[in-house]
């Protein structure tokens, strides 16, 4: 077996789409965890993925990508801010917005504390999705370790976190703003009706085909003059194809 079978027995056993990925990347990556958990073939590591639920979620972690933290790229999130405070917000108290690809929940907090601190009053809705249960789990318990905090300024630190010993909790009133739930990018429908999608440095791990079907599928899901927030090396040459134009560097406006 090869890794073009073993992508076909992902997909029967996980539900995994892995023909969405760059194939040489992907397949280096791959290639990577097994030499490093000590498989010497495919079909070899299918038998550890079997037999071993620690391998199975080691597995899936490393394939699904969840590397996340607190406002990465913070002066792109004051962008962002800019663009809620002056743009949505005057046309709608009340935000419905999606952090797809939410890996630890930092993503989706973060937005939850950044527009509690504009606009503590309205009642705004974030649904945060993943592909990974495990990851949702985490998320849902908001507790986070410095590395994963070290861009949120003091004021949103002092303000949203509880800290306890080395650990720093998400206080209720954030946590409460955000509705986790299983999502997979490729393979499920999306929902609509959304002001907001934000979703970073997940789609440039796809192939051309499959980002602009997510491109596209984003689009149908954003109100008119609804944002969609890509990341730091997420430009999309093509946004007027989904009838977007640019509201700045990485934002995009349905027009």
């Amino acid at each position: 077996m090869d890794l073009n079978d073993f992508e076909k027995w992902v997909y029967h056993e996980y539900n995994i789409n892995l023909s969405a990925y760059k194939s040489n990347q992907l397949h280096r990556r791959i290639q990577s965890l097994m030499s490093r958990v000590g498989a010497g073939s495919v079909d070899e590591y299918i038998q550890m993925l079997k037999k071993s639920p620690e391998q199975k979620q080691k597995f899936l972690d490393f394939i699904t990508i969840n590397v996340s933290e607190f406002f990465r790229n913070p002066e792109l999130f004051d962008e962002l801010k800019n663009e809620i405070q002056f743009d949505l917000l005057p046309k709608n108290n009340n935000l419905n917005i999606w952090s797809a690809a939410c890996s630890i929940g930092a993503e989706p907090y973060s937005l939850a504390m950044m527009i509690n601190s504009i606009n503590s009053g309205g009642n705004h809705s974030i649904l945060a999705t993943d592909i990974d249960n495990t990851i949702l789990e985490k998320a849902k318990k908001a507790e986070y370790i410095y590395s994963e905090i070290k861009n949120v300024r003091a004021e949103y630190l002092n303000k949203y976190f509880v800290k306890n010993d080395d650990k720093y909790f998400v206080i209720d009133k954030i946590k409460n703003m955000v509705t986790f739930k299983k999502h997979d990018l490729i393979l499920d429908s999306y929902q609509s009706n959304f002001d907001l999608i934000v979703c970073r440095n997940v789609v440039i791990y796809f192939n051309q085909d499959i980002k602009e079907k997510i491109y596209q599928k984003f689009s149908n899901s954003l109100k008119k003059g609804g944002l969609l927030f890509v990341g730091a090396t997420e430009s999309i040459y093509n946004y007027k194809d989904y009838s977007f134009e640019k509201a700045s560097t990485f934002i995009y406006k349905k027009i």
